[in-house]
């Protein structure tokens, strides 16, 4: 969730679409613990039907260069068992 609010703010579905497979209550579950360690900010707008965004916080952001290190990392250690293979 984190990665793919890496580009701003998205309304819940949009966010929902980029995570295929992962279940409503689990997309929820990580939403809300995400929200309460200050990570993302979920945001309800007051219209009907209602909408709701999410998107990273400062603090979510200060995480960003871990993660992409880590993908980084990951893509190298494919490219070097498919050279293994």
């Amino acid at each position: 969730m984190i990665y793919m609010l890496k580009d701003g703010a998205l309304r819940s579905s949009d966010l929902q679409r980029k995570m295929p497979g992962v279940s409503n209550k689990m997309f929820t579950q990580t939403a809300r613990d995400l929200e309460k360690g200050g990570i993302v900010k979920r945001e309800v707008f007051p219209i009907v039907p209602p909408r709701v965004e999410y998107e990273l916080t400062e603090l979510g952001q200060s995480i960003l260069p871990i993660i992409f290190q880590m993908c980084d990392w990951g893509t190298k250690l494919l490219e070097a068992e498919k050279g293994t293979l």
